[in-house]
């Protein structure tokens, strides 16, 4: 790919990567239209597209989800780095509903047993 790359560089006329017909900066919305939503769909991520912002929340709650549950189940600082919030107080604002609670009732109910049992 890197290869093909430095190949296409030398044959723009601009610098940019991936220019529009004409060799300008393509716009968001042909780029959207063109080759996000059709991609989308394609993969079967969504059915309906609502905007760039709910990318970065699917990336977000992929990150934060459990593996089992396909997710990367990555630690809350490195949630932070990858969404580039200044703070981790951002971070669990923002997405902290959707760490997985350690505290489910599962292990409560599993010490009750052994006390009781």
């Amino acid at each position: 790919m890197v290869n093909t790359l430095k190949e296409w560089r030398l044959q723009c006329l601009h610098e940019l990567v991936f220019p529009n017909g004409l060799g300008n900066v393509e716009t968001l919305e042909n780029i959207v239209q063109r080759g996000l939503i059709p991609t989308l769909h394609a993969a079967g991520i969504v059915d309906k597209y609502t905007g760039m912002h709910a990318l970065q929340h699917f990336y977000a709650s992929w990150c934060i989800n459990r593996k089992k549950d396909g997710g990367l189940e990555l630690p809350v600082k490195v949630v932070q780095a990858r969404m580039g919030h200044s703070s981790i107080t951002i971070t669990l604002d923002t997405y902290g509903h959707l760490f997985p609670s350690t505290d489910d009732g599962e292990e409560l109910a599993q010490a009750e047993l052994r006390i009781l049992g």
